[in-house]
């Protein structure tokens, strides 16, 4: 990894994983100008799965689509940005460990956040159902 500052050349001196988030969280520390700053390193999603749809249509998962179909069954809430993103992390760690081929079906990703949404907030849930 380079510097943000400079570009020299970094090495890590604290490194966690974000089991939750399936992230790795890493501080790093520039060896030309000393610069410290923190990293955050997470699976490209999009590259790895693919979602079937109905018609048998095949397209990259897309992170960014749930999130929103999240954030808008949210939009009640006061905190439905980071309730979304909460929720879209905890979806997709539901997803890792059931479907391992790499397709997902459209209708399992609504099955699932459906039972999220359902334990997390009855009106979102609803709100949700009612667009997909």
């Amino acid at each position: 990894m380079v510097c943000i500052h400079c570009g020299g050349k970094t090495h890590t001196i604290n490194s966690r994983l974000q089991k939750r988030a399936n992230q790795v969280w890493r501080r790093r520390q520039c060896l030309v100008c000393g610069a410290v700053f923190t990293t955050e390193e997470s699976a490209d999603y999009t590259a790895a799965w693919r979602v079937s749809h109905k018609t048998g249509d095949l397209e990259p998962f897309q992170r960014d689509k749930l999130f929103l179909s999240l954030y808008q069954a949210c939009g009640h809430r006061s905190t439905a940005q980071s309730d979304a993103s909460g929720l879209t992390d905890t979806i997709i760690a539901k997803l890792l460990t059931s479907e391992p081929s790499g397709v997902i079906k459209s209708t399992r990703i609504t099955s699932v956040a459906q039972v999220a949404l359902n334990r997390f907030d009855k009106a979102a849930s609803s709100y949700y159902a009612v667009r997909h």
